[in-house]
């Protein structure tokens, strides 16, 4: 099969299966298994696909059509300013996130601590863009711990990660606590589209009650963990800055609501006095 016809007949396929984005996801497993970036299979020659990737390119998209996210297809997913593996033991990092890790490097820091930290992506890209810090990745999964400890050496950084439970485990303090946690309230989880709901850990995404267990946890140790003057930044779903800010309010913090690139409250910031 010439890969003008793959590319035509994946998006068709994508497109049959009620796939939203078909041509763009079809395009981004193609490209993964021809080793290329998806833009480049406009420039490429027609050349005809080998039986291999004919059948890693048919198995990718009967796996997107059952609604398996394109990165866990595809093993992998840009963030920030770099590549991280991702598997169906880590969340998939959004672009939504990237809010979080800007906001981190406004502030002053040489040490810190990501709870939650999945493919480690958020402290994996802090510690890339700032040379001279230190940081320490905790997660309740050692799946999602092998996955980051693997990305941190895949992308040449240096960092701690071990398993945690929130605080339970954490030794020390840090100049800044950062944490994407599960904040989805369990009645709101079968709104979840099937890519997130059917494949992604259910564990990283619901805390099985309000969707603020998490915050509760991380705003009454935040000040026991924090260097004097220290910030905490977590991420939130659109609907819970003032639930969360209220949280951190109570528990001594100065708090600020930091939005997405679309206007969406997205990020909490925990301001802790010297």
């Amino acid at each position: 099969m010439k890969l003008s016809d793959a590319r035509v007949q994946a998006a068709t396929r994508l497109q049959q299966a009620g796939i939203e984005g078909f041509a763009r996801d079809a395009d981004r497993i193609l490209a993964a298994v021809l080793a290329v970036e998806p833009g480049r299979l406009r420039i490429m020659p027609d050349r005809d696909l080998s039986d291999a990737e004919e059948d890693r390119l048919w198995g990718g998209i009967a796996a997107r059509a059952q609604h398996q996210p394109v990165a866990q297809i595809v093993g992998f997913r840009d963030f920030y300013a770099h590549r991280f593996m991702v598997t169906r033991d880590t969340l998939d990092p959004r672009p939504d996130t990237e809010t979080l890790v800007e906001a981190a490097l406004s502030l002053p820091w040489k040490s810190v601590l990501d709870m939650g930290t999945g493919t480690g992506a958020i402290l994996i890209s802090l510690l890339a863009a700032r040379t001279g810090t230190s940081g320490t990745g905790t997660d309740i999964s050692e799946a999602a711990l092998d996955v980051a400890r693997r990305n941190a050496q895949i992308i040449g950084v240096t960092a701690a990660f071990h398993r945690a439970d929130w605080y339970d485990g954490v030794d020390g303090r840090f100049d800044l606590i950062v944490s994407n946690p599960p904040y989805i309230a369990l009645d709101e989880m079968t709104g979840l589209a099937p890519d997130v709901r059917l494949w992604e850990p259910e564990s990283a995404l619901t805390d099985g009650k309000d969707g603020l267990s998490a915050y509760r946890v991380i705003a009454a140790g935040a000040a026991r963990h924090l260097t004097p003057g220290g910030n905490m930044l977590v991420e939130i779903g659109p609907s819970q800055a003032s639930d969360v800010s209220a949280l951190f309010n109570d528990a001594g913090a100065l708090t600020r609501v930091i939005p997405d690139l679309d206007g969406r409250d997205r990020v909490v910031l925990a301001q802790y006095p010297a």
